[in-house]
């Protein structure tokens, strides 16, 4: 049976749970699609402010659903390659996302399930979470940008050893990595991530999505096109209801209104 992709809000963060517990959460093109759906719908919600992405039970996702995969290998490969699609479109979307996405790891995220945490802005992990690029144990390559995310942001021997070795590392050693930005008591990511969106949620909108546009763009502009971009999003922003908001409120010491 596929797994499905729920839906909740909890006080202006969209709350997107990964459920299919037969499989521990695996993912699948239902999922892919839903996810798609659900961030489209809350972009041009105004109530929602961020999004969380959590696994439903005691573990965050276990990749890929190995039943599906032997299944498609009886298939033309293009069945394969259009799944995949799917899921690097959901992790584009995410990338892209003006909205701050936040990672709730309880329990294991393996395989693309590591692949999708890496693609939200924040992860909040359990001290007891797990992480890994499973993919080479069963005779496969990453998917879902692994690849790029733990080739850009960590040095290329440990690359190698997560993606080449399999191996597991843990939350703590991530955070100290500076790939996991807390890490909470066991069982309590998610609550932790409310949090942070909480938080998050009572900053401007317009500049979230300004700076996590400035933070995807920097890797590729040479300095003087960086300067160039936060010139342009500086003066949009200076004239941003938010921004006269937000100069008001502190010059007057109180807490700003965003909207």
């Amino acid at each position: 049976m596929p797994g499905s992709l729920k839906s909740t809000s909890d006080n202006g963060t969209l709350v997107l749970t990964l459920s299919n517990p037969e499989y521990k959460n695996a993912l699948g093109p239902e999922m892919y699609a839903a996810g798609i759906e659900a961030l489209n719908a809350a972009e041009n919600n105004p109530e929602i402010r961020s999004v969380v992405i959590t696994g439903e039970g005691k573990l965050f996702c276990a990749g890929g659903s190995l039943q599906r995969l032997q299944a498609n290998r009886r298939l033309s490969p293009e069945v394969q390659a259009q799944s995949i699609e799917a899921l690097h479109n959901w992790i584009e979307a995410i990338r892209t996302y003006p909205k701050p996405v936040i990672a709730a790891v309880n329990g294991a995220a393996a395989g693309a399930g590591f692949s999708l945490a890496l693609a939200c802005d924040f992860i909040v992990a359990a001290e007891d979470a797990v992480f890994v690029m499973s993919y080479a144990a069963v005779g496969l390559s990453p998917d879902g940008g692994a690849s790029w995310s733990l080739a850009r942001d960590l040095p290329r021997a440990l690359a190698c050893e997560l993606l080449m070795g399999a191996e597991r590392i843990s939350a703590g050693r991530l955070h100290a990595l500076g790939m996991v930005n807390r890490v909470t008591a066991a069982g309590e990511a998610l609550s932790e991530a409310l949090v942070l969106a909480a938080r998050l949620n009572t900053l401007a909108p317009n500049v979230l999505a300004s700076i996590k546009d400035l933070i995807n763009d920097a890797p590729t502009n040479t300095l003087n096109q960086q300067l160039d971009s936060e010139r342009d999003y500086f003066v949009r922003n200076l004239h941003h209801a938010n921004g006269g908001e937000g100069i008001d409120a502190y010059l007057q010491k109180r807490f700003p209104q965003y909207r």
